[in-house]
């Protein structure tokens, strides 16, 4: 294998192995669930991507050719791992899950459980 790949794989397993790690310090170390969302989402999400960019780019160089699968995976991710934290979310808000003292804005919490569904458009 060649040094510059050899570089790139290091250098992106590095970059997503920190993320990996700073999502999994802050999904223990933030007090609540409106808080704890956020790490593993973010974070979470950019480190499996550095894992997986290295993953394709070693798999690419001894098939010699592009590997897709590592690609369609990190699509999926970023893709669904949005999607998943809006349900936690919005499971924790109609639970009613009291955020900290100090959250801001908690009458906006109140607003957005109780409003109603849409209706239907009358023909």
């Amino acid at each position: 294998m060649p040094l510059y790949l050899e570089i790139i794989v290091c250098v992106s397993l590095l970059i997503g192995g920190a993320f990996l790690l700073v999502g999994s310090y802050g999904l223990v170390r933030l007090p609540d669930i409106y808080m704890r969302l956020h790490s593993p989402t973010k974070a979470s999400t950019l480190g499996i991507t550095g894992v997986l960019l290295a993953s394709m780019v070693f798999q690419s160089h001894l098939k010699g050719f592009l590997s897709i699968q590592e690609l369609l995976i990190t699509l999926f991710l970023l893709i669904t791992a949005p999607v998943a934290a809006n349900m936690i979310a919005k499971t924790a808000l109609h639970q009613r899950t009291k955020p900290l003292d100090k959250t801001e804005n908690q009458a906006l919490m109140e607003t957005v459980r109780d409003r109603e569904a849409p209706k239907p458009p009358q023909d």
